[in-house]
């Protein structure tokens, strides 16, 4: 087992604007395969952008032994890129084409260095990720998303590193790309510190990290034996819950009592006293004495009660449920049978390549179909939504569609203003709107309160979604045809069940990209189509393990 780690101590991290993420972090992930997970927005992101350097924490320190190897959610590469220089073995490789070519300058060896098979290793690391057949020379603007993702994890493999952060690896991966990777992570001998919300891959941890608020919870085995522990605890608290609830209204009863019976002392001490043939003064002081005491009882139970109240607080918070989306959206409604889109002989190209083979592809979708739409990575599973849309206008063939209620959400989210807060562009999309109503409709999709006057530069990946999805599907006019591309991409697991129960009120037609099956099952698809070598065709529905 390797040596290497990565400890924190105390650390803090504010945005420029005091805005704090992070604070009095103090933590050890050592050798090992650990899961970070965490609710979208508490900081898991910015937590390895600090380990690796990319962020200066406010105050404390994060120390890592071991060379570095960091795969970031969104990866900085440009489109005209190429697979070698991605890599970086381009001058490399150059140098040592050019010394077998008989050039002996001394920069040329300087470039080689000692890597003499950095050809072959680098072909050896793409052929382990799935990438044999992609030349050294392809430009990434040929590349489908998931081929990327792979090609930035190779990037960081050929620097053998040892310790790997891994941000989300899965996005954008078919399940071919999946396996490999997994089979990659499975080997691994370092330190290895993984976000994910995909499931199978959490599984292959051999422990999970929670960041819960300000401290990391630690959890042997792992993310299934994680989920059974947090479900026994929140089951302990739940009776936690009920106990404190039982406490509080005996406590209540107890106050009402002992208030009731000191009224009681009080007045019977008032009618006696003219009798007893007490001193007015010693009268008084009897007076005084009960009414204190009573007091005294009072704040006694009092301080019960709100010791009571305190607890059944925190037995709540433990015992918490994640929030779901609850809306209804009439507006959406397709008559079963319309056609909202009909496409015949599409054909297209990206990147001067044709995407779809022969005459083209044939595509017709009616009534309030769901429609998954699958395919291995670099099939044109985005080429043929972008023509659905009308964003990419076909080589040749003919498409109609439901104009002006087609709504598309790629994989970059970008729909929305980022400088402007999650009202002002939910405004924009439904100008029809009082401020009241809108405020009402944004609690429905969980902004309640300030959290709705956030700008969208600053929302998380599941917050983004959710404020794109509040804009959308409440637009004026509603969409009927709803494209989505990668939905589940950047969300942690309770962002994706508040999509899926967005969805679940959606009643228009659907077409969704996705290599999540759970995902797709639970949106209740009916209807699936496979794109594979340049040609459209239905499948039937796979097989979802529990």
């Amino acid at each position: 087992m390797s040596d290497a780690y990565v400890v924190s101590s105390a650390l803090s991290f504010s945005w420029p604007d005091q805005t704090p993420v992070l604070t009095d972090l103090s933590f050890s992930v050592p050798a090992g395969r650990t899961g970070l997970v965490a609710p979208n927005g508490t900081g898991k992101t910015t937590l390895l952008r600090l380990i690796a350097g990319e962020l200066r924490p406010t105050a404390g320190t994060v120390t890592v032994r071991g060379v570095l190897g960091y795969l970031p959610q969104h990866l900085p590469f440009a489109v005209e890129q190429t697979v070698a220089q991605v890599l970086g073995v381009d001058r490399a490789i150059a140098a040592l084409h050019a010394i077998e070519a008989g050039d002996a300058r001394e920069e040329h060896f300087t470039a080689v260095g000692d890597d003499w098979d950095v050809e072959e290793r680098t072909h050896a690391e793409l052929d382990r990720l799935g990438l044999g057949e992609v030349a050294l020379d392809r430009r990434l603007g040929t590349l489908s998303g998931g081929q990327v993702i792979s090609l930035g994890l190779a990037a960081q493999l050929l620097r053998r590193p040892d310790v790997l952060l891994l941000d989300e690896p899965t996005n954008n991966l078919d399940e071919y790309a999946r396996d490999r990777l997994t089979a990659v992570l499975r080997g691994w001998s370092g330190c290895l510190l993984v976000v994910s919300h995909d499931r199978a891959l959490l599984d292959e941890m051999d422990r999970i990290a929670a960041l819960d608020g300000d401290e990391i919870r630690w959890y042997g085995g792992n993310y299934t034996a994680y989920e059974q522990a947090v479900r026994a605890e929140r089951e302990v608290a739940e009776r936690q819950v009920r106990s404190a609830e039982q406490d509080l209204k005996r406590q209540k009863r107890e106050l009402q009592q002992a208030r009731e019976r000191a009224a009681r002392r009080a007045s019977t001490a008032a009618r006696n006293l003219p009798d007893a043939g007490l001193a007015r003064i010693v009268a008084g002081g009897l007076k005084q004495s009960a009414q204190v005491s009573a007091g005294r009882a009072a704040e006694t139970h009092a301080a019960r009660v709100g010791d009571a109240q305190s607890r059944l607080d925190q037995a709540s918070r433990a015992a918490r449920q994640d929030d779901r989306i609850v809306v209804d959206l009439p507006d959406t409604t397709v008559p079963a049978g319309r056609t909202v889109f009909h496409g015949e002989r599409l054909r297209a190209e990206y990147d001067g390549r044709q995407v779809f083979a022969g005459d083209g592809i044939d595509l017709s979708i009616r009534g309030p179909e769901r429609i998954a739409l699958t395919g291995g990575n670099g099939a044109g599973k985005s080429t043929l939504l972008r023509l659905v849309h009308g964003d990419q206008p076909p080589v040749s063939g003919t498409a109609t569609r439901v104009e002006g209620r087609v709504a598309y959400l790629s994989q970059r989210l970008d729909l929305l203003d980022p400088a402007r807060t999650v009202a002002e562009n939910l405004a924009v999309f439904a100008p029809g709107l009082a401020d009241a109503a809108r405020m009402n409709l944004l609690a429905r999709f969980l902004f309640r309160g300030d959290r709705a006057h956030l700008p969208v530069r600053v929302l998380s990946g599941g917050e983004l979604l959710r404020a794109t999805l509040a804009c959308v599907l409440n637009a004026s006019p509603a969409p009927q045809l709803l494209l989505l591309d990668e939905p589940t991409n950047n969300l942690d697991l309770d962002s994706v069940a508040q999509l899926e129960s967005a969805l679940g009120a959606y009643r228009g037609a659907l077409v969704v990209v996705s290599h999540d099956p759970r995902f797709l099952a639970a949106i209740g698809v009916d209807r699936w189509l496979r794109l594979a070598d340049g040609t459209l065709v239905e499948i039937t529905a796979p097989e979802v393990a529990d």
